[in-house]
């Protein structure tokens, strides 16, 4: 299981890493300073939504990866969206119970939950056990934090 981090900000600059113009790097304005993220042909971007100057964006990156040490960091981004401030984004795997891998978040799916694949299609299946991409808005303060998300993207 791919474990992932992220880091969620602003959009300062994106641009062409190539001759080819098909990978971009994001720069995005962090907390704590700058995080560049390439984007490449295997970078999934929900809904494959246009990234631009001024976006808050979240991105993705796949923790045991190799990384350059050096500043600003440059990450190869394996999930991008784009995202507002009241929404709140989980990328992970689900027990049986909809708890989180790490016990950090628990689902309540209810029938305005709008659930999916990766590729836009309707999913029908039980969502428990699998990875999913999980938008949702306001959490309980418990713990695990419960939330009734708005979508959830299955990785199939």
């Amino acid at each position: 299981m791919v474990q992932l981090g992220s880091f969620r900000g602003i959009i300062r600059n994106i641009q062409d890493v190539d001759e080819s113009g098909c990978i971009k790097q994001v720069v995005i304005d962090v907390d704590h300073g700058v995080v560049n993220f390439i984007i490449n042909s295997e970078t999934y971007v929900l809904d494959q939504t246009m990234l631009s100057v001024g976006d808050q964006m979240i991105g993705f990156y796949d923790l045991n990866a190799p990384t350059p040490a050096i500043y600003p960091p440059r990450y190869e981004a394996v999930i991008v969206m784009k995202v507002s401030s009241q929404e709140n984004v989980y990328v992970g795997y689900f027990n049986q119970q909809l708890i989180s891998a790490d016990h950090q978040l628990q689902l309540n799916i209810s029938r305005t939950t709008r659930i999916t694949t990766t590729n836009g299609q309707h999913f029908s299946k039980n969502v428990a056990n699998r990875s999913l991409i999980v938008v949702y808005g306001a959490a309980t303060k418990s713990i695990p934090a419960q939330t009734t998300p708005n979508r959830i993207i299955v990785q199939c």
